[in-house]
Parts: C-alpha cells; structure tokens; sequence
C-alpha cells in the first residue's frame, strides 16, 4: 500500500437515520458542525442521514408510493408539441 494515502483523523462518529431516529456510532474521518450526546455519557460528532438500512425499501421490504401519474402528466403537459 502507498504511504500517506489514508487519513489519520478517525475518531468515533454518531450517525442518524432522521426518518426514523436510528443512531449507530462508529469511525470516520468525516467533518461535521453538529454533535450529540451518545448513550455513554460522551459527546461525539453527528452526521445526518436521509436513509439507512433500517428505512432503506430494499432492507425493510415496505415501498412508499410515489405519485408517478401525477409526474408523468406534469412532464406531457410541459413538452407536449404544440
């Protein structure tokens, strides 16, 4: 492997899944403004995430129903020829 290549800033970082408020905490080096008071006790950096694999449709099985009719028409009315 390459000397130098892997950051050495990892500590431990919360991550949370904010459609339906899953935690986990592990390593990354990744930079954040944001931090949260972990169930230790301590206070570690927060990373916000829109999906994991506990809302993620393909890991809890359950599909959320997208107005596709209504996109399709918006689309045909939009660039429809004239």
């Amino acid at each position: 492997m390459k000397a130098e290549l892997h950051p050495k800033n990892y500590r431990l970082v919360v991550f949370k899944d904010m459609s339906n408020e899953y935690s986990f905490l592990t390593k990354s080096c990744i930079d954040t403004k944001e931090s949260i008071k972990w169930e230790d006790g301590n206070e570690y950096p927060l990373i916000k995430l829109e999906i994991s694999h506990t809302s993620h449709p393909f890991y809890t099985g359950k599909m959320k129903l997208v107005d596709t009719a209504g996109r399709i028409d918006k689309f045909r009315t939009r660039y429809e020829k004239k």
